[in-house]
């Protein structure tokens, strides 16, 4: 863990539930390395949460326990919701500060730090697989946003795997797709593929005096992606404007959920059905996160 980060994360109080966390990360055994001998790594779709997901033990414990039981990466390339750029960009391929892309939480939050190694060769790997029409951008002085350094801080604490964000260049599924074949190949390398979102993010539409409650929208539309991904029907998942159950209530706007379709797209079989690692509720919000092999 580089200086700036564990400096960052000693001033956490110790009774916070991530300082909690980080002691309980700090214990567990190493962490073996991917090899080639494992294959290529799955790509994921993780439902991010925010800063509160700092607080929610439960939530970290799983998204560590599934980390961990994962070869460890060798770098991560992760597309998340809150960087809808085009044309294709990637974040700083070196440590710079992070995006602080929220607010009305406790100041603490906007003091952490993720600061991993350079990402150079990552960064030459991604170019190389873009076609000579469509370059990708470095945009230096971007750090990564909290929905790529919030969970990977709570997955790989160590802070000590190469990281760069991959802009969202559309939010059509089947460009996302394309660009997600594209990144298959790093698979092979030992670079893990995330798309980071939320199964559903109907924010505006929360009873915030019923937290316990799960909304018939959300519900319905966790359902109904759930029982259509393990159907492998990816043409229904693409259609999700006009199919999903709970539509528009689960996505006021589309950009967290078509994460998975870059998930899909890297995946060796887009159709196969991937494992559900994470399920359940957040505030009344679908947690479902998973595995693309």
């Amino acid at each position: 863990m580089t200086s700036t980060t564990a400096a960052a994360d000693r001033r956490i109080p110790a009774q916070h539930p991530f300082a909690a966390h980080l002691r309980r990360a700090a214990a567990a055994p190493a962490h073996r390395a991917w090899t080639p001998d494992d294959g290529p790594l799955p790509s994921l779709y993780i439902s991010h949460g925010a800063p509160m997901l700092f607080e929610m033990t439960d939530w970290m414990t799983q998204l560590h326990g599934w980390a961990r039981a994962l070869p460890k990466p060798k770098a991560v390339l992760i597309v998340s919701a809150h960087w809808e750029s085009a044309p294709l960009s990637l974040s700083s391929t070196r440590p710079s500060d992070l995006v602080y892309d929220f607010g009305g939480f406790d100041p603490m939050y906007h003091r952490m730090r993720y600061d991993t190694p350079a990402a150079t060769e990552l960064a030459a790997q991604v170019a190389k697989l873009m076609p000579d029409a469509e370059p990708v951008h470095e945009h230096r002085s971007r750090g990564l946003d909290h929905g790529a350094w919030v969970p990977l801080k709570i997955m790989y604490p160590d802070a000590d795997i190469p990281v760069l964000q991959l802009s969202m260049p559309t939010h059509d599924p089947d460009r996302l797709m394309n660009l997600g074949r594209r990144l298959r190949a790093l698979r092979e390398s030992g670079v893990l593929v995330i798309g980071s979102g939320y199964m559903t993010h109907g924010l505006p539409f929360i009873d915030w005096n019923n937290l316990d409650k799960v909304p018939g929208w959300s519900s319905d539309f966790d359902n109904w992606a759930a029982d259509a991904l393990t159907r492998g029907a990816v043409d229904e998942l693409a259609d999700f404007r006009s199919r999903a159950p709970g539509m528009p209530y689960a996505h006021p706007t589309v950009e967290h959920f078509t994460p998975l379709f870059v998930t899909l797209g890297a995946a060796t079989d887009p159709a196969a059905p991937p494992v559900t690692t994470i399920d359940g509720y957040a505030l009344g919000l679908a947690k479902r996160s998973l595995q693309a092999a």
